[in-house]
């Protein structure tokens, strides 16, 4: 089922996965427009108990997404820099934040806020040819859209500073070595290991989902004592959801749980 046509953001719901398609070529940049769009779509489908997990990909046989249009950036406009920075952010912090699985296709070039979208999602699946980089301070700037944070967190301070600071390009091969992608796939496969992965999160009882994600990334901003606590915390909340006790009941009565994210 088609959510929308728009001419920079395409999506579409199946299976309780919606699959999100950058489609502004030829190199699928972000604008003001499709980053506010996005974190709108974001929010709204946080409010679909139906939603489980949403795939990000680009259209095309060459771009994931180069990030920004530099051209924006030309005349050193602060008040420019400053709306695509908050677009950026609060874009981006809508999709980290999702409550469900976000699974970034990474289809070949993923460049400066191209790549800061799939770092901000939760998995990245990249196709053989794909390409990665953060290459802002070659151009005199930095990646403004948790690319410092994000990336240091997967990769660590060592391949972040070689990455953001050396400039240096990463292919599909050397990213799963260094973790900054979980899988490398063939050419044009990515778009499907991606649904089919997200698909599997309908096994999973959402709320638990949500609750576990939260605890996981926890430990990018506290210490592992807070983690620790809010686990507890996090289960005990299970105990308010209808899907705890489908959960269990399901697996007692030796059938599939039918959830209802509630």
């Amino acid at each position: 089922m088609s959510l929308s046509t728009n001419s920079l953001l395409v999506s579409e719901a199946e299976n309780h996965v919606v699959t999100i398609t950058m489609n502004n070529p030829p190199a699928n940049t972000w604008t003001a427009q499709s980053l506010r769009e996005l974190k709108y779509l974001v929010e709204t489908l946080e409010q679909d108990n139906d939603v489980y997990a949403l795939v990000i990909t680009g259209q095309g046989e060459k771009f994931f997404s180069a990030g920004a249009d530099l051209k924006l950036f030309a005349e050193g406009d602060k008040a420019v820099a400053l709306e695509m920075a908050t677009a950026f952010g609060e874009a981006f912090e809508a999709l980290s934040s999702f409550r469900g699985v976000t699974i970034a296709a990474i289809n070949g070039y993923a460049m400066g806020g191209g790549l800061e979208v799939a770092l901000a999602c939760d998995i990245r699946i990249a196709e053989d040819q794909a390409v990665m980089a953060l290459p802002e301070a070659k151009v005199g700037l930095l990646p403004c859209a948790g690319g410092t944070q994000n990336l240091t967190a997967l990769v660590g301070e060592g391949w972040a500073k070689r990455i953001i600071l050396c400039g240096e390009q990463i292919n599909a091969e050397r990213a799963v070595s260094i973790r900054l992608i979980e899988e490398k796939v063939e050419t044009e496969k990515a778009l499907e290991a991606a649904v089919e992965l997200a698909k599997s999160v309908s096994n999973q009882s959402p709320s638990s989902v949500s609750a576990c994600k939260a605890l996981v990334q926890n430990g990018r901003h506290s210490l592992m004592s807070h983690g620790l606590v809010k686990e507890r915390e996090l289960f005990m909340k299970l105990f308010d959801t209808q899907d705890q006790t489908e959960g269990v009941q399901a697996f007692l009565e030796k059938r599939k749980a039918n959830w209802q994210n509630r």
